[in-house]
Parts: structure tokens; C-alpha cells; sequence
């Protein structure tokens, strides 16, 4: 058995690859045994280790070298309490002791075009969507390096959902928009490994193939709910949708994806130099 066999069964249970005899390695250990943390306790992270790991975050890669990743550390009780006021329900984005947002930055390169007398228009979809892939490497990266020191961590999507205020809350100008929040402290509380999709249907060789994704789906779901059941109060759109009496992973995001979410999102950035063209 590898030595990363036990946290691959644990992370996947699918029954597939253990990395055979493949040498440890303590940070692919670490990467395997990742933990969302939502509570914190109240040690405070020296300056020196969070400018650390912002300049990791900042050392990921970036599409073409434009580097259009930015991140803004929210230290003002104002503004932290005013964005945690809009998600009453994860108390953890305002009660953690540091709390980042990580930002798609085009409108760095469209000022670096004019800097330099050059017709660049960023705000289309590829521009979008490069400021939006920086942004989540250097959002992930900071995540795996605060880990490995001990810290935990919670990305914040949802901020997105109430783009309108959360903008005017971090002053944000055109062409500058969230990707995520990260709340991060140190853990006051173990966490658990979220079971994940069996690999035989997240992972392609050559072509892309989901015919077996119904049986998978099926297995997976059944083991995920004998090791993290959904409790029948958390079911979700019952009124519209009716209890389910087995309530598995798949029935649950089916449900969660049936409601879109961040309607406010393309308005506001069709408001803020982003044409898509």
C-alpha cells in the first residue's frame, strides 16, 4: 500500500488508483487531508506570515504573465461587519480573524493599454474570464500554502450574490470584481474530508465520456450519506420539490443548482466596462 493510499480511500472511497509506490510526500498529504474551517480560534496570524502567503498567492500562475489577479485584505470592522451582515447564516466571514477577497482584475491591463498608447479593450469575455482564472489560482494557492502552516481556511463564493453592495463596500472601480472571499485563522475546531466524486467520472482518458455517471452517482451518493448524512430539516425546497425520503449529495445540489444564483452578477459587470464581446 502507498503511503498516500489511506488518504486517497478516504478522500475518494472509489476504489481506484492509490498512488502505488509512489514516495511520501508531506505537501500531496496535505493537499489529500484539506479541510474546510469555518470556526477560529482567536490567535491572531503574525503580519509576516499573511504577507507571506499573499506574496505566494501572487507567485501562481497567470495566463499570458498579464497577471491579472489582485487581492484586498479586509481589515476595517466597518466593512467586514457590513459584508458579514449579508450572510447572517455563515457567521464565519465576519468572526474570522483575517478575511481576503480575492478580485478578477481587467482593469489593470486595459490602464496598462492606455499607459502605453495601445488599443487594448479587456473588457470582452476572454478577458473576463483570464482576470477570473487568475484570481482563482492565486485564491487556491494561498489556501493550500496557509494550510500547510497550519492555518485553516473557508472560500466565500456567495459574496458574488450581492455584488452591488459588496462592490461599494470595497470601493471597488470598473472592470474589478470578486471572485471569493477567504476567511482564515487558525482551526478551533477538526474539520472533516469531504468525500469527493468517484474518479471515474470526474477523470477522461483521450475522450470525454459520462455514460456511467447514473450508476456512480448512485454509489456515491450512498456513501456519502453514511458518512455525512444530510439531516431531513436541511433539505432543500421541500415546498417546491417535496421531502425526499433518501436525500443524497446529487438530489441536494440538483435542488440548490435548480435556484440560480448571482442574478445581480452579469448586470453589474455589463455596468462596469465588461461588453463580453
Amino acid at each position: 500500500m502507498s503511503e498516500h493510499a489511506d488518504l486517497i480511500a478516504t478522500r475518494f472511497g472509489d476504489g481506484g488508483p492509490d498512488a502505488g509506490d509512489v514516495d511520501a510526500n508531506e505537501f500531496l498529504r496535505g493537499v489529500l487531508s484539506r479541510k474546510t474551517v469555518r470556526r477560529y480560534s482567536d490567535r491572531m496570524p503574525e503580519e509576516r506570515l499573511l504577507d507571506l502567503l499573499v506574496a505566494s498567492a501572487l507567485s501562481a500562475s497567470a495566463k499570458s504573465d498579464f497577471q491579472q489577479a489582485s487581492v484586498m485584505r479586509l481589515r476595517d470592522a466597518e466593512k467586514r461587519a457590513a459584508i458579514g451582515k449579508l450572510f447572517p447564516s455563515m457567521p464565519w466571514i465576519g468572526a474570522s480573524p483575517v478575511f481576503f477577497v480575492f478580485l478578477g482584475d481587467a482593469r489593470r491591463l486595459q490602464r496598462i493599454g492606455e499607459l502605453r498608447g495601445k488599443p487594448v479593450k479587456n473588457g470582452t469575455l476572454e478577458g473576463f474570464f483570464n482576470a477570473s482564472v487568475d484570481a482563482a489560482l492565486a485564491l487556491q494557492t494561498m489556501i493550500l500554502c496557509a494550510e500547510s502552516v497550519g492555518l485553516g481556511t473557508c472560500p466565500i463564493s456567495v459574496i458574488r450574490n450581492e455584488i452591488d453592495t459588496v462592490a461599494k463596500v470595497l470601493e471597488l472601480p470598473d472592470m474589478v470584481f470578486p471572485v471569493a472571499g477567504l476567511c482564515l485563522g487558525y482551526p478551533a475546531a477538526e474539520g472533516h474530508v469531504s468525500l469527493r466524486l468517484p474518479r471515474s467520472v470526474t477523470t477522461h482518458l483521450d475522450r470525454y465520456g459520462d455514460d456511467a455517471l447514473p450508476a456512480a452517482l448512485d454509489d456515491y451518493d450512498r456513501r456519502r450519506h453514511a458518512r455525512h448524512a444530510i439531516p431531513k430539516d436541511q433539505q432543500r425546497g421541500n415546498a417546491e420539490f417535496g421531502e425526499a425520503e433518501f436525500y443524497g449529495w446529487s438530489e441536494d445540489k440538483a435542488r440548490q443548482a435548480a435556484k440560480a444564483e448571482g442574478a445581480a452578477f452579469p448586470p453589474y459587470l455589463r455596468a462596469h466596462g465588461f461588453s463580453f464581446d
